[in-house]
């Protein structure tokens, strides 16, 4: 079986660092110019060079978003940026302006262009374009069907990437003008205000139709491709693609890690059964996130897959603490708290090499070795006494009955 690329995203130096020691194969990026997502908590080139070093002795990646669509006085400064992200050490740069592709290409010429999902690619006569055009990789449009994209990978001159989990438009990829035409930030220049997810009154001849307590939202389902990575795989697809720079490390480090465990386990077995796929489904679910959906891998989604009423994302709090430290001779756990627990409870950990495995915290204490009977201070060290073997960098949550949302 082909080795096929986990590429996920990052919106600092922490969560680079956590993407690549939870699974990924490579992260993407976005630095501090020609770069959508301008909310999101871009890199200095100081934190793009360490990123890429970092990458680079784990033998993986970092790409970085070019995918602005320039206006004219946004090209000045262009050349030096491209150039200083080659000594960086960065591998590729995902771009969406054909005249930025061809000029990285003539002036950085061992940097890979990945042509953006930007440009609705769906079919790999498109492809073949941007091969004659010294391209290296095309993105395909987050709206292809999984048979679209079966049959464009099968006859593509370049490697194609696709999306399978994360946020999706409401309209064509990156081609909404609500944000332009209602608060005068422009999608495709770093300031997409996500106007589909806001709430709306709806009114028919001056009449208002709504419901005053739940008011009217467009937005969609986020994806979640699942039960569609085999196929992927089997299509022989170069790089699987995660969404969302401006999630939190824990999300990356949910997500990314359930991936790379289902990746592993399809290439080792070649089969997964739907037991295993409702196993992933289950670990994926325990991020912090909003509903998901198939997308378009299905075909055009049905009413079903959108969130109408629903704006942004459910914040669980199951997320509880970080492993700092582990001393197998005491058995004692060194941790940092994130979100508020008690002792005595059940609690599952996973890590970059750990499945996600229960076990129960008992006492909890401070540094000063006081007794705890609540943790509700973020970021506050305690350690506890942990026979199973607690590995540092690995997460600690809350475990649910997901279908009550009681916690055990």
């Amino acid at each position: 079986m082909n080795k096929i690329e986990l590429l996920a995203p990052a919106g600092d130096l922490k969560r680079l660092k956590i993407a690549l020691l939870y699974g990924a194969d490579a992260v993407y990026i976005g630095g501090q110019q020609f770069s959508l997502r301008s909310r999101a908590s871009n890199f200095t080139l100081q934190d793009i060079r360490e990123g890429a070093a970092f990458a680079k002795s784990m033998e993986k990646h970092v790409h970085v978003t070019l995918n602005l669509l320039p206006h004219e006085e946004d090209l000045p400064g262009l050349k030096e940026y491209v150039l200083a992200l080659e000594d960086a050490g960065v591998h590729a740069l995902i771009v969406a302006s054909p005249a930025i592709a061809t000029y990285v290409k003539q002036i950085a010429p061992s940097l890979e262009v990945h042509i953006s999902t930007q440009h609705s690619t769906t079919n790999s006569s498109a492809i073949q374009f941007w091969k004659e055009m010294g391209m290296d990789r095309v993105v395909l449009a987050r709206e292809c069907t999984l048979e679209q994209i079966q049959a464009t990978s099968a006859n593509s001159p370049l490697p194609v990437e696709v999306f399978i989990h994360g946020g999706m438009c409401i309209s064509f990829s990156g081609r909404c003008v609500l944000s332009n035409h209602m608060t005068n930030r422009d999608a495709n220049r770093g300031g997409c205000a996500q106007s589909c997810r806001w709430k709306y009154e709806v009114y028919a001849n001056d009449q208002a139709i709504h419901d005053p307590n739940d008011l009217f939202s467009m937005s969609s389902k986020d994806l979640q491709a699942v039960r569609f990575i085999p196929q992927l795989i089997d299509a022989k697809v170069a790089s699987l693609k995660i969404e969302g720079r401006m999630k939190s490390a824990y999300y990356i480090a949910t997500v990314v890690h359930a991936y790379r465990m289902l990746i592993d386990e399809y290439m080792e077995k070649h089969a997964l059964s739907e037991e295993r796929i409702a196993f992933y489904e289950e670990e994926i679910a325990k991020a912090e996130n909003r509903p998901t959906g198939p997308g378009f891998y299905l075909g055009m989604p049905k009413a079903h897959d959108q969130l109408y009423g629903v704006n942004g994302a459910g914040v669980t709090q199951e997320y509880i603490a970080d492993v700092l430290a582990y001393d197998a001779h005491t058995q004692i756990a060194t941790l940092q708290v994130r979100n508020h627990f008690y002792p005595h409870m059940e609690a599952e950990v996973f890590g970059p090499h750990t499945a996600s495995t229960r076990f129960r915290i008992e006492e909890v204490y401070d540094l000063e070795d006081t007794a705890l009977d609540v943790l509700n201070q973020p970021m506050q060290i305690v350690k506890i006494k942990s026979a199973l073997p607690l590995e540092p960098q690995a997460m600690i949550r809350k475990v649910y009955d997901r279908t009550q949302r009681n916690v055990y």
